[in-house]
């Protein structure tokens, strides 16, 4: 009963979110339509606000995230708490937006590159900030508490989440419903519909309205939402008993198997986030507003308890395995990411392990890790995208200075790397590096540098294939053997597509393997090259009659254990060739092949 009560506290009635309130929420939605539309204008003509990233792309987030913040709020917020809200949204969007094109933007723009949008994973995490930031925001209010109660913040979240979910489903489904219907004119020979569902000044308003239209629609139903969320979360809590007996299971077999296999996957360390991630959302449908234990089955509290346990030992084996990557590779994007997961993670397995210890009462202390939680996030997601826990300029620091000590060769080095991860910091490095190099390879430094910066993505490849230049690269197998001279004084670049050569016949610092064998057993050699990384298939060359060698294919088939596999026995001569188990058709002097199916890709074990 009182959960009901507190439930009711929080309801607003329908007047209250009706009448001229409705009607700027939806006017709201169609302003923010065509201004939205005029700034697609204006990027893809390039006139002003265009013409000033500086302008542009902050005007454009803000214009995407203050105005549903605003549709969220009224009728709910008072005026005074609003207009102060929205004020602290636009300029902090703006703010880390600015920042993000004076980072990431200069490059594109030091090009006349045209490209006037964020960069996608602040984009991202700026949506996931601003909606736990309103949660907190409207919560505080609905308490008049800096620290509102538990079950505002249960309630608010769920609210909000629900509502953009459900409002993003609708426009998907009108958009639906407007397709069948030119699908439906088109039947007569009509396609005015058709021809207007593909102008932007249709489709941008009228999307955006939808999304509007639909958050007041999940607003003033209240009873919708929380009906919506009642099932959702006991569904959802019926999976805790299976994600906790899959991951009791997987604790218990590492005495047995070690942590080797796990390593060897080389993302054990995103996967454990996962599951970790799936078993705090899971407890916490379980949980609740922390005043529901008594209507739960025993299963579900007994296991929700063993999974906050369970997330301790999960967490510290994937922060044992970052370091691991990090003592072996340094700093990269993408690990500071995770470690500011992993920071996360240790909060809440630290606070959900506290809970779990706690007899009196049934996990209570699950609300003030969840909340604690939720400003640490604010807090991580504020550094990352400045300058104090900037991941690029941390990780260009940590890269560069593994160059300088000697951990990694020049040859090996990724400069890449530094262009399209590091962003203004990494182009910073590359400039430093070639300045003020005094190694050996200053000579090969400075060509991979200027190689780098002649590159319009990191997929671009030297396209000159120059086996003499890149032999160096490439390790001969058996030991003692050389590649024939035809094959490497033969021009490539004018017998096959350069895109398709190994990467090792191309770039300076790709490694290789070449297995000189003879595999179609016509006592010439052919080659097989296997790339160091393995992420690319053996390719098989062998001489034509023309004295001309070609690339012929690859072993299909294969994942990085199984080309590890390959490579040891080729090495150790522990292989046969096969003849084919299905012949190829002939018809009319063209040839089909057959190609298996590779049902089982994954084991790399003796059939």
């Amino acid at each position: 009963m009182q959960a009901t009560t507190q439930d009711e506290h929080l309801l607003i009635p329908d007047s209250m979110v009706s009448g001229q309130i409705s009607r700027i929420r939806l006017l709201t939605g169609l302003i923010q339509g065509f201004a939205l539309y005029g700034l697609y204008q204006a990027g893809i003509n390039t006139v002003w606000p265009a013409t000033q990233p500086y302008v542009f792309v902050p005007l454009l987030m803000v214009m995407i995230f203050a105005p549903v913040i605003f549709v969220s709020s009224l009728g709910h917020l008072k005026a005074g708490v609003i207009f102060r809200w929205i004020t602290l949204v636009c300029v902090i969007v703006a703010g880390l937006v600015v920042y993000d094109v004076w980072r990431v933007g200069f490059i594109e723009y030091a090009n006349n590159d045209t490209h006037l949008y964020p960069s996608p994973l602040l984009a991202f995490y700026l949506a996931i900030g601003l909606y736990i930031a309103h949660a907190l925001i409207f919560s505080a209010a609905s308490d008049n508490q800096f620290i509102a109660r538990y079950a505002t913040y249960f309630e608010v979240a769920w609210k909000l989440g629900i509502q953009i979910i459900f409002a993003g489903f609708f426009v998907g489904i009108l958009w639906a419903v407007l397709f069948l219907g030119a699908g439906l004119f088109s039947l007569v020979k009509l396609d005015f519909l058709e021809k207007l569902l593909q102008k932007a000044w249709f489709s941008i308003p009228v999307s955006v309205f939808a999304f509007s239209f639909a958050l007041h629609i999940t607003d003033v139903r209240p009873g919708i939402v929380r009906g919506i969320r009642t099932l959702l979360l006991v569904l959802m809590s019926w999976l805790l008993p299976v994600v906790t007996l899959m991951a009791t299971g997987f604790i218990a077999s590492l005495p047995f198997t070690g942590l080797e296999p796990l390593w060897a996957t080389r993302n054990a360390t995103a996967v454990l986030l996962g599951t970790s991630a799936v078993l705090i959302i899971l407890i916490n449908t379980a949980y609740q507003n922390g005043e529901v234990s008594s209507q739960l089955a025993r299963v579900i509290r007994l296991t929700a308890r063993l999974a906050a346990l369970l997330l301790v030992p999960l967490i510290l084996i994937a922060i044992y395995s970052l370091a691991l990557r990090v003592m072996q590779y340094g700093w990269s994007t993408d690990r500071i990411i995770a470690a500011s997961c992993l920071l996360v993670g240790s909060c809440y397995a630290a606070g959900y392990a506290w809970a779990a210890t706690e007899k009196r009462v049934w996990l209570h202390r699950i609300s003030p890790t969840n909340v604690t939680a939720a400003f640490l996030v604010l807090a991580i997601l504020l550094a990352l995208f400045t300058p104090l826990a900037d991941p690029a300029r941390i990780s260009v620091n940590s890269q560069v200075n593994r160059l300088l000590e000697g951990k990694v060769k020049p040859a090996d080095f990724d400069y890449d790397y530094l262009k399209f991860d590091g962003a203004r910091y990494g182009m910073q490095a590359l400039a430093m590096l070639k300045e003020t190099w005094k190694g050996e390879d200053v000579v090969l430094l400075r060509e991979k540098v200027d190689a780098t910066h002649n590159k319009k993505s990191r997929w671009d490849k030297e396209l000159t294939v120059d086996v003499k230049r890149s032999i160096h690269n490439i390790t001969v197998w058996p030991a003692g053997t050389k590649l024939p001279v035809s094959f490497t004084d033969q021009s490539w670049d004018k017998t096959q597509s350069t895109w398709q050569m190994p990467d090792c016949m191309k770039m300076t610092g790709d490694q290789c393997d070449a297995f000189v064998l003879d595999f179609n057993l016509d006592n010439k050699p052919d080659i097989l090259i296997i790339g160091k990384e393995r992420y690319m298939q053996p390719q098989l060359f062998m001489e034509q009659a023309d004295k001309q060698w070609k690339l012929m294919g690859s072993y299909s088939g294969t994942n990085d254990q199984c080309q590890h596999n390959l490579f040891d026995a080729l090495k150790s001569n522990a292989f046969k060739l096969a003849e084919p188990s299905v012949r190829d058709i002939h018809v009319g002097g063209r040839k089909f092949r057959f190609v298996p199916w590779q049902e089982n890709i994954y084991d790399c074990s003796d059939q």
